[in-house]
């Protein structure tokens, strides 16, 4: 494909406050969100409101592509983050992770347009989707659709699809795999990209991450989510002189609502320990721009930080703050 064509989806309508498309142009069909109505989500003061792309379009937003690192070069970076300006919804990225066989988009936007698709055709296409949970899902069919390439979900957030809610067998067109194991391959036509999609839930049964295993990338989305103390630059005092990251402070938090700030259980994060110490990785990459972590010791740091909050909900004699070992 070396078109894209807005028209099908263009109104739809799309809910204002998560970004999520429903199957109807009907604004009288459609009166609330029903991912907004969850306690993870929420409604803003303003209340329910829905537009369209057509509007979105209409209204100046446009996508910008961000290199990581900031090259300014987008040919020559791994991975590219993909935003909407002025902010749109829940204002997280889709980050374009550009493998040697292919290119993956980890997470979804909802602004797909011509300029968007044009940017990502001549940086070699789009051969797969992979989302984190929920309350990225937005408009994951319109890409999946316009880029000719499957859309991988968990199996266990099913009853999250606007456009058949409660469903766990709909297809998608055809497009969606939702994904039934802890680990999943992700690969191009059969050949290996070196991305695993790993199952660890929390935020959702069946919230992802998404490791790069060449470079030891780690796309956590907000099923870890990063904090202002895990990208504080901690390396100089303000005379310019080094210095180590204060004891004590946290890099994620491991939350079952972000906004409506319900951490998960310590049970629920010692559970999610043990999937990922089974895994390497040196940075971490979240929800939004700007929340990079590049370190040889996160890894640590995520085990400290699920230590600090496991230790701060009152459980200040659990076994799980007794460990320290990383495998």
């Amino acid at each position: 494909m070396t078109s894209y064509n807005p028209k099908p989806t263009q109104d739809l309508l799309v809910c204002t406050a998560c970004g999520t498309q429903y199957p109807t142009a009907d604004r009288s069909a459609l009166k609330t969100c029903f991912i907004c109505d969850d306690p993870r989500q929420y409604t803003p003061p303003s209340g329910q409101s829905f537009t369209t792309l057509a509007e979105i379009r209409q209204a100046g937003h446009k996508n910008t592509f961000t290199p990581y690192p900031d090259t300014n070069d987008k040919n020559q970076s791994e991975i590219i983050s993909i935003t909407t300006t002025p902010k749109l919804a829940i204002g997280q990225r889709a980050i374009l992770i550009r493998t040697p066989v292919g290119n993956i988009l980890w997470d979804c936007i909802t602004l797909l347009d011509s300029d968007t698709f044009t940017q990502i055709q001549k940086l070699g296409g789009l051969h797969g989707i992979v989302i984190s949970h929920p309350h990225y899902y937005s408009t994951h069919i319109g890409w999946a659709e316009a880029f000719d390439c499957p859309v991988y979900l968990s199996a266990e957030d099913a009853e999250w699809i606007a456009d058949d809610p409660g469903s766990s067998s709909r297809s998608g067109s055809g497009r969606r795999v939702f994904l039934t194991e802890t680990e999943t391959a992700i690969n191009i036509n059969g050949a290996e990209t070196g991305l695993k999609a790993i199952k660890l839930g929390g935020h959702f049964p069946g919230s992802l991450v998404l490791l790069y295993n060449q470079s030891r990338r780690l796309f956590i989305a907000d099923t870890l989510m990063s904090t202002p103390s895990g990208t504080a630059n901690w390396s100089v005092n303000a005379l310019g002189e080094q210095r180590n990251r204060p004891p004590g402070v946290n890099s994620f938090a491991f939350m079952w609502s972000i906004p409506n700030m319900i951490p998960l259980s310590a049970a629920e994060i010692v559970r999610m320990w043990g999937i990922l110490r089974g895994y390497k990785f040196g940075s971490t990459h979240g929800a939004f721009l700007g929340s990079d972590i590049e370190d040889g010791n996160v890894k640590r740091r995520v085990l400290e930080s699920m230590q600090i909050q496991i230790r701060s909900m009152g459980y200040t004699e659990h076994e799980f703050l007794r460990v320290t070992s990383l495998e």
